[in-house]
């Protein structure tokens, strides 16, 4: 698989991309395959305040229902409607039109991934 390089990630599958202090969030094609197909998504309402590496929300698929985990502190400004009302979106487009929500941030954490680390990661090559 490969993973946009305009991005970081966790180990929890996240990615998110920051410009300025505006960050957009989603899950990676992995983790979207790993679901099987998502039916249902609860992400957490605009005015939330997250915590890197805490749960802040839910993904439901025809598997399973997956924590959601912030990828960085800050504060909920908006969710992806139309990925709320299509949920198999985020299996279609994961990285694209399946983004999750945006997130005012302060700071990035230093502990994420590039891509390429990434991608070792999940084929088992990484740390």
């Amino acid at each position: 698989m490969d993973y946009p390089g305009d991005r970081l990630y966790t180990p929890d599958h996240e990615w998110i991309t920051v410009d300025g202090d505006v960050a957009r969030v989603g899950i990676t094609s992995y983790a979207a395959q790993a679901l099987g197909d998502v039916v249902y998504l609860d992400l957490p309402e605009v005015g939330t305040v997250v915590t890197a590496g805490e749960s802040c929300g839910e993904i439901e698929s025809t598997k399973s229902v997956s924590d959601l985990v912030a990828p960085a502190d800050g504060e909920v400004l908006g969710h992806n409607e139309a990925a709320v009302d299509a949920p198999e979106t985020v299996n279609t487009d994961p990285f694209g039109d399946g983004w999750l929500y945006t997130m005012r941030v302060g700071a990035v954490p230093e502990d994420l991934l590039d891509a390429e680390t990434y991608a070792a990661l999940v084929t088992g090559e990484g740390a």
